[in-house]
């Protein structure tokens, strides 16, 4: 079986999909959740940075005061492609207001809030207007839970996110390569949840850098595994 079977390449802003992948689509205007899945685990904010759409508009980023003492802040001036405008505030209250006011905000490129933990604020009903508004004005919104809570939520799309071992590097193999980790949709309206190894592709030749997703779902016989990717792929 070829490699290609079992791996796709998925480009940042493509407009394709498969039936199956995982593909969080960066220009669906919906709500998704993103949970850490060990505290002070950075693989989340990560994974979350690598899907957003490349845009001149900047993306609005609100932290409450636990989620910056537990994940840091994001060092904007290092991203490629993305504008950030960070917004701190110190209650996870403030952070719903401040992301419900930008996802009506036609000159951002998307979305972020990051909660710590489950205050009673974050209830149902408060995903459910984000995920409504995000709907309404066509804008991607990504919510960040931190401290390994899942909690209720109206979110159109779950993921949980780890870290793994990083790549083998290209040119030193005892020092760190390219970042690896492992995405769980646990669930979602219209697309079936499992497990992936995800990693994030630099091209150098001028072309777009993508998420590569392989499957560790685990789910029946490696054969059926292995079926499902060429699925996707096709």
């Amino acid at each position: 079986m070829s490699d290609s079977s079992l791996h796709r390449l998925v480009r940042l802003g493509d407009g394709e999909a498969g039936a199956d992948m995982p593909r969080p689509d960066v220009a669906q205007a919906v709500l998704k959740d993103a949970l850490s899945a060990r505290p002070f685990d950075a693989a989340v904010t990560a994974f979350v940075l690598a899907c957003l759409p490349r845009s001149k508009a900047p993306v609005l980023w609100v932290q409450d005061r636990t989620s910056r003492l537990e994940n840091g802040r994001v060092y904007g001036p290092a991203l490629k492609g993305v504008r950030l405008l960070r917004v701190e505030v110190s209650n996870a209250r403030d952070v719903l207001w401040a992301m419900e006011e930008g996802a009506s905000c036609g000159g951002l490129a998307a979305v972020v809030g990051e909660v710590h933990g489950a205050p009673p604020v974050l209830d149902f009903t408060a995903t459910k207007r984000l995920a409504m508004r995000a709907e309404a004005t066509g804008l991607p919104v990504w919510l960040i839970r931190s401290g390994a809570v899942e909690g209720l939520s109206a979110a159109r799309e779950r993921w949980r996110i780890g870290s793994l071992p990083s790549g083998v590097h290209s040119y030193n193999a005892a020092a760190p390569g390219a970042p690896v980790w492992e995405a769980e949709l646990f669930r979602a309206r219209g697309r079936a949840p499992g497990v992936w190894e995800v990693s994030h592709e630099v091209c150098h030749d001028g072309g777009e850098s993508g998420l590569r997703f392989l499957s560790r779902s685990g789910d029946g016989p490696l054969e059926e595994d292995h079926s499902r990717a060429a699925h996707a792929a096709g």
